[in-house]
């Protein structure tokens, strides 16, 4: 029997086949991503470097040996690999239970292909079960969940949590996402806001999916 984290290391090693040679590579955060480090470290020496989307990836990327860059010294990326805590047929996400939001979209924004790696608990028919990370300045907290109630959703302040831009995180339970690309934008006006954990108007263009048949490769 697979074990998550046996499924989560075989997307992992799927994504290699993803990253050219001498290439800066994007990397996401959270426990997939790890695995994908860590597989990342075995081919190191065929890499220039990565561009990581949080500081807790960074350093595990350089206890690899592998260099860090920022995004501003190395510009455009071939790929960005990265997991998430929902994803639907369309490779609309929900990303954020990790906090690394806001990195994690810019890096996305400024790749050339983004692979998603999930195990199959990922995959879902429509968005908004796992509440959705809305990445708030401190000022605007109050403000912004009034808003978010308006929209129909229940915003928690995640407590005890500052992301790395020294900002916090407003999780919104209760929305039944069936137009994700508008509701983005429409959470992206809200002032005070930063960016939310949709990832629908930068999609993924692959989906590593890992089942107990094997990885499947999902494309739209």
């Amino acid at each position: 029997m697979m074990t998550q984290d046996d499924l989560k290391r075989a997307v992992a090693q799927a994504a290699i086949e993803y990253v050219p040679v001498d290439s800066i590579v994007g990397v996401g955060t959270g426990s997939t991503a790890n695995f994908f480090i860590d597989e990342l470290a075995k081919i190191r020496h065929r890499i220039r470097g990565a561009v990581a989307s949080s500081e807790a990836s960074a350093q595990r990327l350089k206890g690899h040996g592998i260099e860090v860059l920022s995004l501003n010294d190395a510009g455009d990326l071939p790929v960005y690999v990265d997991g998430a805590d929902e994803i639907t047929r369309h490779l609309h996400m929900i990303k954020g239970g990790g906090g690394a939001l806001t990195r994690e979209k810019i890096v996305a924004a400024a790749s050339k292909k983004f692979i998603c790696v999930c195990d199959a608990s990922k995959l879902v028919d429509v968005l908004g079960k796992f509440p959705l990370p809305v990445e708030v300045i401190p000022m605007a907290r109050s403000s912004v969940a009034r808003q978010l109630v308006k929209l129909g959703g229940q915003p928690k302040l995640r407590e005890g949590f500052t992301t790395d831009n020294g900002n916090v995180i407003l999780d919104v339970h209760g929305l039944q996402i069936m137009n994700p690309v508008e509701l983005e934008s429409t959470l992206d006006h809200i002032a005070g806001v930063v960016t939310n954990g949709l990832f629908a108007r930068r999609a993924a263009d692959v989906l590593l999916l890992g089942t107990a048949e094997g990885v499947k490769t999902i494309t739209v």
